[in-house]
């Protein structure tokens, strides 16, 4: 309780510190129980997955809306520690990050969130320490997941859009909606071809290419219904904004394993993954996710874990679902009022 609370105290970054201003303990203490404390993590873990799931299971049983369970990754960046580092940070690597283009080193993050008819909670966030791939990381979240009560859908990038994954949650009433690659191969005609180099040859004036509007942009967009290695049979939308048609730089293409939705279908619940950009700019603004004094391996998961407890508890506080900011501003002036 006492890192949670400390949580919503101005100027909050996640060190031991922060902690310590609400608590009777000096600071060692309360690092001494994340890095090594005998307490039942994994017990906690369970909880708020159980919660979360009887959550969303429960409202797609209700209102009948597709759950979507969404999966990307980001990265907590630290600063490269000196050859000379008596105790450098444990699990921290080198990872390329999408957003700076370049090699960032600190500790990458899978999150998983679960979402149904506007609910939106995060069902796990996971050490990526390179034990095992990321696509093992989320073929086990797939496993743990109850079969849907409806039709639903996995949401992800193209890192995500793997034979394997798709297998796993389709087992579990999920339809794959993803990004793909532009090297990814595909077989019009049946001729084997890289989705880029088949983009070449699209033209405006092409009777299936036509003009959508995803989130008050307009696209050109082409579809191809066919094979994909490793998948036998899926839609890939081939899409360019409308004032870019043809640009190699501006192709962006898209995969469902659902061939009975629409494409516009398709594009609109692509967007439905937003809801975990912004987790991960709630948790770096406001739960410190990338601005922690943890060393250990254990006292940074533990810490994820806390803090995937405080999402949870804003989300939830006023009894009934609210967003993570309005939870947030809740909790931040009741506490101040105590």
């Amino acid at each position: 309780m006492t890192i949670i609370v400390s949580v919503f105290l101005r100027g909050y970054r996640g060190k031991t510190i922060d902690f310590a201003q609400v608590s009777h303990h000096h600071r060692t203490t309360i690092s001494h129980f994340l890095n090594h404390g005998k307490w039942n993590d994994i017990a906690l873990q369970d909880t708020l997955k159980s919660s979360v799931i009887q959550i969303i299971y429960q409202e797609a049983q209700r209102s009948g809306q597709p759950i979507f369970c969404i999966v990307d990754d980001t990265i907590a960046s630290h600063a490269k520690p000196s050859s000379q580092a008596l105790h450098p940070i444990e699990a921290a690597y080198f990872h390329q990050s999408h957003l700076k283009r370049r090699q960032d080193y600190g500790h990458q993050v899978v999150s998983v969130m679960l979402s149904c008819n506007g609910i939106v909670l995060n069902y796990a966030v996971i050490l990526y320490d390179k034990s095992k791939s990321k696509i093992q990381i989320v073929q086990e979240i797939a496993k743990e997941l109850p079969i849907a009560p409806v039709i639903s859908y996995f949401l992800c990038d193209s890192w995500y859009t793997s034979a394997k994954v798709m297998d796993s949650f389709i087992q579990k009433g999920y339809y794959t909606i993803g990004a793909l690659k532009t090297n990814r191969i595909i077989y019009p005609c049946g001729i084997r071809q890289k989705a880029s180099e088949f983009a070449l040859h699209l033209r405006k004036s092409d009777p299936k290419v036509n003009l959508v509007t995803v989130g008050g942009r307009e696209f050109y967009v082409y579809r191809y219904e066919g094979e994909l290695n490793g998948i036998p049979n899926a839609a890939v939308i081939f899409s360019y904004p409308r004032e870019a048609f043809g640009e190699s730089k501006a192709l962006r293409i898209f995969l469902s394993t659902n061939v009975g939705m629409s494409t516009q279908e398709i594009l609109d619940t692509y967007t439905r993954r937003w809801p975990i950009e912004l987790f991960f700019r709630q948790s770096k603004s406001k739960l410190a996710l990338d601005k922690y004094q943890i060393r250990s391996k254990q006292g940074i998961q533990r810490y994820w874990l806390i803090m995937s407890l405080a999402h949870y508890l804003c989300c939830t506080c006023k009894g009934s679902y609210c967003t993570f900011e309005e939870g947030y501003s809740h909790l931040q002036k009741q506490i101040k009022e105590e």
